[in-house]
């Protein structure tokens, strides 16, 4: 049986917090991933953004927080997906609006 981490109400998210979490430009790459609405994996091959594991769990814990995303959890193992639908009920056109702009950034270069 799955359970589910807390996250906040997609009522009680405030645009001030949606957008700092959606600021940082791992988290834009991670959005991209999340855009098809699809439940993923919490592991850094499926996301492919350059950071440690941790680092990644932190910017996981940012976006459920911000009410951006919603995390599962089976057994030992962590699947996140985003709540588009709750977001664009509370912030209309937000996250297409943010999802363009990730998708025509340039790719970071690789150190």
């Amino acid at each position: 049986m799955a359970r589910y981490l807390t996250e906040p109400d997609a009522g009680d998210a405030t645009f001030t917090d949606v957008m700092r979490a959606l600021a940082d430009p791992v988290r834009l790459r991670m959005l991209t991933v999340l855009a098809d609405g699809e439940y993923h994996p919490c592991w850094p091959e499926e996301f492919l953004v350059g950071v440690h594991k941790s680092t990644l769990s932190h910017h996981f814990r940012v976006l459920r927080e911000a009410g951006i995303t919603r995390t599962r959890l089976e057994g030992r193992n962590y699947f996140v997906q985003l709540r588009k639908e709750e977001v664009d009920a509370r912030f209309p056109g937000l996250l297409d609006a943010v999802l363009n702009g990730a998708l025509e950034e340039p790719e970071p270069a690789e150190d």
